[in-house]
């Protein structure tokens, strides 16, 4: 086995991400689970599923009402997610 210089763990799982051409799709999920962590527990409490098709963000709500309020933020959200991903994954998000 060959002797090469040490390196962290983080930089050789972006290099195999980026090797596999799969960023994007890491971009993707990675926008999805920052949801939760961007928004907080208990609007994340009240989401039913979310998922990204293309550069559209779908999320399922089950309160009408705080379905409601987000609809009024979504560019911010939009703006928040992107910025916490490092790249422009989304460009829309659609409450349901």
């Amino acid at each position: 086995m060959k002797k090469t210089e040490a390196r962290r763990v983080g930089d050789i799982i972006s290099d195999i991400i980026d090797s596999g051409g799969s960023q994007p799709e890491f971009d993707r999920q990675k926008a999805c689970y920052l949801w939760s962590e961007l928004l907080g527990h208990d609007i994340n409490r009240a989401t039913v599923r979310r998922y990204i098709d293309g550069d559209v963000m779908h999320v399922y709500m089950t309160s009408a009402a705080l379905k409601s309020e987000l609809s009024f933020m979504t560019d911010a959200l939009v703006a928040r997610i992107n910025d916490a991903v490092g790249t422009p994954v989304i460009k829309k998000i659609v409450l349901h």
